[in-house]
């Protein structure tokens, strides 16, 4: 549903977001309502006191006007629940009454102001009696300051701009006049996400880096959002349908027809020999997070391990591992990795914009010089993720198409240049000459450990590296398809970061404007019927649209429904590929590095459930990453210690079952 507009103006809440706001607050002011009635008829003989008058009329009237307030509320809810999200023709008296109800708050905040003053006069009182009046006063104090601030948080910046379109309905603009109104339009929203940007990381310096990620992150926000005229609740509500729809489509459809045939030999020896590395090398892409993770993963017993590190001096092995000061981090890694300080050749937490913290170690087990790069974890690595445009990757040797994501890219050549140009690969190599090097990462690190990999490889052939759930936005087709000679990623699950891309983000918003479009249902039931959905499960099929689970993937054009959810109705926005974010320049197709290995959750563990998880693997295509998928573990399997429990159940499992003769006639699909 488009931003109501009030005053003139459009908010970023819609005439059915009121339902659940109106029943809490409808609640209190029933018990409200109830408490002053049942006081006054209970205490009215006890108040001839001084001033005892003044006060009785003050709860006469209260009582009046609160019961006029609930009548108002009764029919704000009523009318928010008529209609659907792209129907609100139901609501269209919504302006009315929110006028008459903000319009009551005079008299409530004078009345609240009167009982405060004669509260103070009025002390010889029976004492119950004006306790009760000092908590109604209270009570009011607490709901009018409650709705100033929610009037603050729903408060639009660009509501006056976009007033006049979200007033007139679907009504065709021209093409100039379209181009006109959009390009003012972002230009106003890119200054006032970069505002908004600025007041997050007021307290992450104001370097260039920092100031052009403020920049290319303003700009995506503004990009992704203006061409659209949704609020917070109707994306949550898409959300929501897209999840049960996405279910729908997966129980109901038929098991695809696959050719397949028994795996060689050789490729499954490659597939446990590989999952074996990742078991391994996944402890190093976790300790380069430090202590943060390890007491989130050892709750007990990890301050206990790593407190002596924390308070104890050792200036000499500082000295020999080089980096930062490290405090509780030195401890946490040597805990994680099982190392000893004497394996480390450098470790640095060193963070900002386009920087990232690093180990380089060896790893006298699989003699190999590891450099783990740290994941996401502060704000400056937030700005880097949504650097999200593509810049050429300079390298050594020719390769046509070579574009990378811009925050990632830059983090890597941070990165490129500490390792070389300070001469830390050369100290490494200089112990251990003929052992290979290994890159790996997670998150943030693994997309920057990739792209790292291609930048030395050709100084360093043999170069191996392992990229831990990382993002699917990084490489153009060419590295994408370069990066698998020495490049594994590894993904569990349903997690969003391997799936996430600015066209893949486009898709979602796609797909979130179809399905509302085709919704029959009013908000308030679909969120409601979502939360029970997300957390106790329940039948897919009850999915409130008008169409068939099979029918949804044929909508290829916008409706009346859909065209009503856009900032216009110009022809250039089509669900093609005219959208800005699909600029073939700035924001071109990317894809995850490497091989793609993907743990997949055999079954469901329930919402609720204390049933352990039990995960299968296998090679996986980049096809299979091009959708986001919905769904309550899209967040959590994306962290390292979901993954690190994954990867134990998956490796422990396959080494016992790897002497176990396979069913006659079973088949694993190879991709």
């Amino acid at each position: 549903m488009p931003g109501m507009v009030l005053f003139g103006r459009r908010w970023a809440i819609a005439s059915d977001d009121l339902v659940f706001p109106g029943l809490f607050e409808l609640f209190l002011r029933v018990l409200w309502w109830i408490g002053i009635l049942t006081l006054y008829l209970r205490h009215r003989a006890e108040l001839s006191c001084a001033g005892g008058a003044l006060l009785g009329a003050y709860l006469v009237v209260l009582i009046v006007l609160l019961a006029v307030i609930i009548c108002t509320v009764s029919a704000i809810v009523y009318v928010s629940m008529k209609g659907t999200i792209c129907n609100p023709g139901p609501r269209k008296s919504m302006s009315k009454l929110l006028y008459l109800r903000l319009a009551l708050f005079v008299p409530e905040m004078v009345w609240a102001s009167l009982g405060a003053s004669w509260i103070v006069d009025s002390i010889q009182c029976d004492r119950i009696v004006v306790n009760g009046i000092i908590a109604t006063v209270v009570v009011s104090w607490v709901i009018i300051i409650s709705t100033v601030v929610t009037i603050v948080i729903v408060f639009d910046p660009l509501g006056g701009k976009m007033a006049p379109y979200s007033s007139a309905g679907p009504s065709p603009l021209d093409n100039h006049e379209s181009s006109q109104f959009l390009s003012g339009l972002r230009t106003a929203a890119t200054s006032v996400w970069e505002t908004r940007i600025k007041l997050l990381c007021c307290c992450i310096g104001k370097d260039d880096h920092t100031r052009v990620a403020f920049s290319s992150t303003a700009e995506l926000f503004s990009t992704y959002f203006s061409d659209t005229d949704l609020v917070p609740s109707d994306i949550a509500a898409g959300l929501t349908l897209l999840h049960q729809q996405q279910d729908n489509i997966r129980n109901t459809q038929e098991p695809q027809e696959v050719i397949s045939h028994s795996p060689g030999s050789c490729q499954e020896a490659d597939l446990d020999a590989e999952l074996e590395n990742c078991h391994h090398y996944m402890h190093f892409a976790a300790a380069a997070y430090g202590w943060p993770l390890y007491i989130y993963r050892n709750p007990f017993t990890g301050l206990c391990k790593i407190g002596g590190d924390c308070c104890r001096s050792r200036t000499t092995e500082y000295d020999l591992v080089g980096g930062d000061q490290l405090n509780c981090h030195f401890g946490s890694i040597l805990q994680t990795t099982g190392l000893q300080y004497r394996d480390f050749i450098h470790i640095s937490f060193h963070d900002k914009v386009y920087e990232l913290p690093f180990i380089v170690a060896l790893d006298h087990r699989k003699e190999s010089v590891v450099v783990a790069v740290r994941g996401t974890m502060s704000l400056q690595d937030i700005l880097t993720d949504l650097s999200a445009e593509s810049e050429p990757l300079d390298l050594e040797w020719e390769l046509q198409d070579c574009l990378a994501h811009k925050g990632i890219s830059q983090a890597a050549r941070y990165v490129y240049r500490r390792l070389v140009s300070d001469g830390i690969l050369s100290q490494a190599f200089s112990i251990a000459p003929e052992y290979r090097l290994v890159i790996v990462g997670h998150s943030l690190g693994a997309g920057a450990a990739a792209l790292l990999a291609i930048m030395l490889r050709h100084a360093h052939p043999h170069v191996r590296c392992y990229a831990f759930s990382p993002p699917r936005g990084l490489l153009s087709k060419s590295l994408y398809e370069y990066s698998k000679h020495f490049t594994v990623s590894l993904v569990l699950g349903k997690d969003v970061i391997p799936r996430l891309s600015v066209t893949n983000l486009e898709d979602l918003k796609k797909r979130i404007l179809r399905v509302i479009a085709h919704c029959n249902k009013p908000k308030y039931k679909i969120l409601l019927h979502g939360c029970w959905y997300e957390l106790f499960g329940g039948n897919p099929d009850d999915l409130p649209t008008e169409l068939d689970g099979g029918n949804h993937q044929d909508l290829t054009q916008p409706l009346l429904g859909e065209l009503s959810l856009l900032t216009h109705r110009s022809p250039p926005y089509s669900f093609s590929s005219d959208s800005p974010l699909e600029s073939p320049t700035k924001y071109p197709p990317l894809y995850p590095p490497g091989r793609i290995i993907h743990l997949e959750e055999e079954g469901t563990s329930g919402r609720f459930s204390c049933y352990t998880a039990q995960y299968t693997a296998k090679w996986s295509h980049e096809s299979e990453f091009s959708k986001i998928l919905i769904g309550p573990k899209m967040l959590t399997d994306h962290m390292p210690d979901i993954l690190m429990r994954a990867l134990d159940s998956v490796v422990s499992d396959r080494a016992v079952c790897i002497s176990c003769p396979a069913p006659r006639g079973s088949n694993v699909d190879v991709v």
